[in-house]
């Protein structure tokens, strides 16, 4: 482990309205080459806390810092710089532009790196390479995130941030979503992961933060929650669906 997390959140307070706030004193740490899951209810600050890291929700108070760098309230453009990269949830790909061109978009800072991150992109996602031409539009669910999340390696990313990687697919696709990110992170790429598939999210990660209210409720490695009688009664009962 790196002595510097890669990113460490402290004690934050963030929300989209005036006055309310929907976390109420979250803290996170992941260091380097770890995966880390973030499980909740629905409410419960999960996708804010992935977009307070990257710039896009208001932080009222609290502090992040990125391999020791303080960039609370950067924004999106200077982070992907910096090496952090989002994978939304929804509206991740560029449906009009074809699969080669919508990687192209991941280096549009740094275009001359094209051939370098693309060979490595397809190495960990053949598929890309073998339908570079193939228009984004006309992919299924799980192939637009495949997309997505080979968009978002083209920076040469220290860290990952995934929004629900699994969300409407079907459980033979979810299981692919779940496989592609390990061999990201086994890659060498600190993951950060809101997932709603709690117990796969679990079986998956080397630890994780359930959130309840804005607050960090329980944290531990995947293996001590799923074995947590607490856990399985509180949070994995109704989140566990495979």
């Amino acid at each position: 482990m790196s002595a510097t997390p890669v990113v460490y959140a402290e004690n934050l307070h963030a929300g989209y309205l005036p006055g309310i706030n929907i976390l109420n004193g979250c803290s996170l740490t992941a260091n380097q080459g770890e995966l880390i899951g973030i499980i909740g209810p629905n409410g419960a600050g999960k996708s804010t806390l992935l977009k307070s890291i990257f710039g896009q929700v208001n932080v009222r108070s609290g502090k992040i810092w990125l391999n020791g760098e303080d960039i609370t309230g950067l924004k999106a453009n200077k982070l992907v710089s910096k090496g952090v990269a989002f994978v939304p949830q929804t509206n991740n790909v560029f449906p009009s532009l074809t699969i080669e061109e919508n990687l192209q978009m991941g280096v549009f800072q740094t275009p001359k790196r094209f051939d370098e991150r693309f060979e490595f992109v397809t190495s960990i996602f053949p598929d890309l390479g073998k339908r570079r031409a193939q228009k984004a539009g006309s992919l299924s669910g799980g192939e637009r995130q495949m997309v997505a999340m080979g968009r978002a390696l083209m920076i040469d990313p220290s860290v990952l941030l995934l929004d629900e990687p699994s969300a409407g697919l079907s459980p033979v696709r979810q299981d692919e979503a779940f496989l592609r990110v390990r061999e990201v992170n086994a890659a060498g790429v600190t993951v950060i992961m809101v997932e709603q598939n709690a117990r796969r999210c679990l079986q998956i990660c080397d630890r994780a933060y359930v959130l309840d209210q804005g607050k960090d409720a329980h944290t531990g490695t995947g293996r001590e929650l799923l074995n947590d009688p607490k856990m399985v009664e509180l949070y994995l009962g109704n989140l566990a669906e495979l």
